[in-house]
């Protein structure tokens, strides 16, 4: 059916629906199971198999698996029997084992992000049984009535019933970069193209200005999106940089592995030792060395650390920004629902005229009844009864005018059908404000509301030196002034652009609204500070207003500044990045302005976060190092280009993000330090003991079951460390430093050293105390699994082990236990013990071996104790002797342009 060729009324008599009211619940639910979820065709996933297979593609692994072959083809020629063949057989299975591993990884994984994708899925604002509710998208059905507003993501193919200055961004179907206007009342040619199409909006583009009312004529794969979701369905994944920083550290560690294991060929070719074994060990030396498993711990690690985020009401959009987080240095941070409560009530109401301000009751003077009913009729927002509480739908400055109406008997529902809206002009960020023409007795009515300093220039009629003086009045009281004019017209006017109907208006009056401080938000802010992290309030609102409430969170300190946008625009680039360490709030800023403030910081070598919640917040949200949108009153396009999205449009949830951020970084730094420095010492032993004595230290299964057993479990378990309190009494990562700064990488490589030494020594005690090469093997292979599980331990904090508590990872300890079990099956099972070529020792021996198994502890406590392994610096005073260095190292161009 080609909706765009019927009329309004033909398209509601086709789909069965209501123009007003939309369909009923009933109905909608049976269309739901008619027409199926209003979802695109999910991309294929790879079955477990394929995944299974993809663990076999790194060519070490093939390199190996191909040596086992060799073994077996080997075996088999000589006729060994049992024995011969149980060594290439147990290669198979460890590296079996390990691919399913790997698959338990990825799945992992990938549950963790279908959680979070979930729980950011688009919402609609649907009309069904006569009100407005909110749905998930998904729900959507053909004939049901939505509501759209600017910065809206348009969630399913319909045609317009009503439209006002509507423009839809159609690039993502047409490639037209210019935003397409649209009108409800055209009829277009059956064959038209789908950009010329201005009655309809199509699934999966945005609204970039306007409102409008729409019938759903086309869900999931039966929308114009749908029909081309095959071409969508390519989308590579994408590594985070510390992914991709370590998939190449792990190619360089292969080269030198690669190196190692040629020399140790050699040699022992020149030893006359037996070439299948020497190529053996060398290879599957290579495979333990490379820590080919890291970035998918990283993923696992990462997920798992978001899951705990959304716990916390920050959803994570993008993998990176989690490591972006443990650096942030500023949050620049909108202050309505953020920093305050975004409970707006109505508290005072002053019109023009009278000489007192009134306070909001449920019966008010007949003139603030008044000036509340032209306020609500032109307002957007709607508040319903639920049956036990008032919801509020849309933007809380308008639901709070609609309250006070609705309070003094004046519901919205009815005010609009005595008074019908004929057009408007919807409000943006440049203007500050909005216009509505209603009709009211024989006039045509422009009602318009908005900030009063950006409306006085458009006032021709009023008191307005009482207003201004009542204006002060109310911002110095932490109130936000929403000042309301009209201008009456004869007849409708043919031209609605604000500069012909935002114009001598004649002044109705105003009303203050407060939106107090959230509780948490002052300890949220002492906390950033502690951590290092400046706040900077940037508003819409008055200057004065934002200062009170700025001065009660201890954003604004004593020295600090409070300036407008228009400050801004008066200060050049270089001007304003002298200015912004002394500047602490922000008020009447513009889209323009937050991008050049974000800029100015990160020119002064800080990490910024940015808040935003509008479709013109988008640019600086992308700007920012990390973007955070509301998840309440932020629009979808907001939300699409942030990294981070709050669900409770809580500043505290930002701090407690920073938080998780930096404890999920300090555990990948963990991971990464256990994993390396342990495959390090196991280098480092088969090496040298092949260089000094011609002799293998571990054989082949012996390294891969050491990799199986602890380079796994205990590393995706150490991943899972609690946060750290003290993790926001550290100054912010620099966030072009490297996670093998501040002597980190310098650590693994003399912990590396440590394990090589300790299974060294232990092979020679072992060889020497039996006079068996396997016996030394033994008590090598024993030490080195063993210590390496311990040490996961030492790697949990920079702090005393004793000091955190050792058990208090219980994952860790069940790892541990996995792992020492899975070593003590190889060591004292019959058979399994002939298999990797161990053997029985003497009590004494294990002895020794236990002491050398928990040397590490001594050596790690002993680094913390005497500052070998330090802390990174507690000043919260750190980041700004950085910004006043990098302020020095500028001057400003006098000839500098904004």
């Amino acid at each position: 059916m080609q909706f765009h060729n019927l009329s309004v009324t033909q398209t509601a008599d086709e789909l069965k629906t209501n123009v007003s009211t939309g369909l009923s619940e009933k109905e909608a639910g049976s269309r739901l199971t008619k027409y199926g979820p209003n979802q695109l065709k999910a991309k294929k996933k790879k079955s477990k198999f394929a995944k299974f297979l993809d663990q076999f593609k790194d060519p070490m692994i093939l390199i190996l698996l191909a040596a086992a072959a060799i073994s077996l083809t080997v075996s088999l020629m000589n006729n060994e029997g049992i024995k011969g063949l149980f060594e290439p057989f147990l290669i198979v299975l460890i590296v079996v084992i390990n691919a399913a591993m790997g698959v338990a990884q990825e799945d992992k994984a990938e549950k963790a992000l279908e959680a979070l994708q979930s729980l950011s899925a688009p919402k609609a604002r649907v009309i069904r049984d006569g009100k407005e509710i909110l749905i998930e998208s998904k729900d959507l059905v053909p004939g049901d009535l939505i509501r759209l507003d600017a910065g809206d993501f348009v969630p399913a193919d319909a045609r317009l019933v009503r439209s006002s200055s509507l423009k839809s961004d159609e690039s993502a179907l047409t490639g037209e970069s210019v935003p397409a206007e649209k009108d409800a009342t055209a009829v277009i040619e059956e064959n038209a193209p789908l950009g010329d199409r201005k009655d309809m909006i199509y699934s999966g583009c945005t609204i970039s200005y306007g409102t409008g009312m729409a019938i759903v004529t086309a869900t999931g794969m039966d929308t114009e999106m749908g029909k081309i979701a095959n071409l969508l369905d390519n989308e590579n994944e994408t590594m985070t940089p510390l992914q991709q920083k370590l998939n190449q550290l792990g190619k360089y560690l292969g080269i030198l592995a690669i190196v190692c294991c040629a020399i140790i060929f050699v040699i022992g070719m020149i030893d006359g030792q037996n070439p299948l074994e020497l190529f053996m060990t060398a290879v599957s030396l290579a495979v333990s060395a490379i820590p080919e498993g890291l970035p998918a711990i990283v993923t696992i690690v990462l997920s798992i650390g978001v899951q705990r985020m959304v716990k916390k009401n920050a959803i994570i959009r993008k993998l990176p920004a989690v490591e972006t987080l443990g650096s942030a240095s500023v949050i620049c941070s909108d202050k309505t629902g953020t920093l305050t409560q975004n409970r707006m009530t109505l508290t005072e109401a002053y019109v023009d005229g009278s000489n007192v301000v009134e306070d909001i009751t449920t019966n008010n003077s007949d003139g603030v009844k008044e000036l509340l009913k032209y306020g609500t009729l032109d307002s957007d927002g709607s508040v319903t009864w639920d049956g036990k509480k008032w919801i509020h739908i849309g933007d809380p400055t308008e639901t709070s005018i609609v309250m006070a109406a609705q309070n003094n008997g004046m519901p919205k529902d009815e005010l609009n059908k005595e008074y019908p809206r004929i057009a408007d002009l919807p409000f943006d960020s440049d203007r500050k404000m909005m216009t509505s023409i209603n009709k009211i007795g024989d006039k045509y009515v422009a009602i318009t509301k908005g900030a009063f300093d950006q409306m006085l220039p458009r006032i021709t009629h009023g008191n307005m030196e009482e207003a201004k003086k009542i204006n002060q009045q109310m911002s110095e009281n932490a109130l936000r002034v929403i000042a309301i004019a009209k201008r009456e017209f004869d007849s409708m006017p043919t031209d609605l652009s604000s500069e012909n109907i935002e114009k001598d208006l004649t002044f109705l009056g105003m009303v203050g609204m407060i939106d107090p401080p959230r509780e948490e938000a002052a300890k949220a802010v002492a906390e950033a500070k502690k951590a290092g992290i400046r706040t900077i309030m940037i508003t819409g609102d008055h200057v004065v207003t934002a200062s009170a409430i700025a001065k009660k969170l201890g954003i604004l300190r004593p020295g600090d500044k409070a300036v407008t946008g228009a400050d801004v625009d008066r200060m050049t680039d270089r001007e304003l990045e002298q200015e912004a360490p002394k500047i602490s709030v922000y008020a009447r800023v513009s889209p323009e302005n937050k991008i050049r403030i974000v800029k100015a910081w990160q020119n002064l070598g800080q990490t910024v976060a940015m808040t935003g919640d509008g479709v013109n917040d988008a640019p600086a949200l992308k700007a920012a190092d990390i973007g955070v949108a509301m998840g309440v009153t932020g629009t979808d396009v907001a939300k699409g280009a942030a990294d981070m999205t709050l669900s409770d449009d809580n500043f505290a949830t930002i701090i407690a993000a920073v938080k998780e951020g930096r404890g999920i970084y300090a555990n990948i730094k963990d991971v990464v330090g256990y994993l390396l420095g342990t495959n390090i010492g196991e280098v480092l032993v088969v090496f040298f003991v092949m260089l000094l004595w011609k002799q293998s230290a571990l054989l082949s299964m012996q390294l891969l079951w050491i990799n199986m057993a602890t380079d796994s479990l205990p590393a995706i378990a150490l991943g899972m460390e609690p946060v750290d309190d003290d993790v926001m009494k550290l100054a912010p990562t620099p966030k072009n430093q490297g996670i093998f700064a501040n002597g980190f990488g310098t650590r693994i490589i003399l912990q590396g050293i440590m394990f090589g030494l300790l299974a060294i020594v232990a092979f020679r005690i072992g060889e020497t105390w039996t006079g068996l090469e396997t016996g030394g093997r033994t008590m090598c292979f024993m030490v080195l699994a063993l210590s390496q599980i311990i040490q996961a331990y030492n790697m949990r904090s920079e702090k005393s082990l004793f000091k955190i508590g050792p058990f208090t990872n219980k994952t860790l300890n069940m790892a541990a236990a996995a792992s020492v079990a899975l070593m003590l099956i190889v060591l004292f099972t019959p058979g399994i013990m002939t298999a990797f070529d161990v053997m029985y020792l003497p009590w004494q021996l294990y002895a020794i071996a236990v002491v050398l198994i928990f040397l590490p502890v001594v050596v790690m406590e002993l680094s913390k104790k005497f500052g070998l392994i330090k802390h990174a610096e507690h000043n919260d005073e750190l980041h700004h002797a950085e910004v006043e260095k990098e302020i020095d190292n500028r001057t400003i161009d006098p000839t500098d342009q904004k």
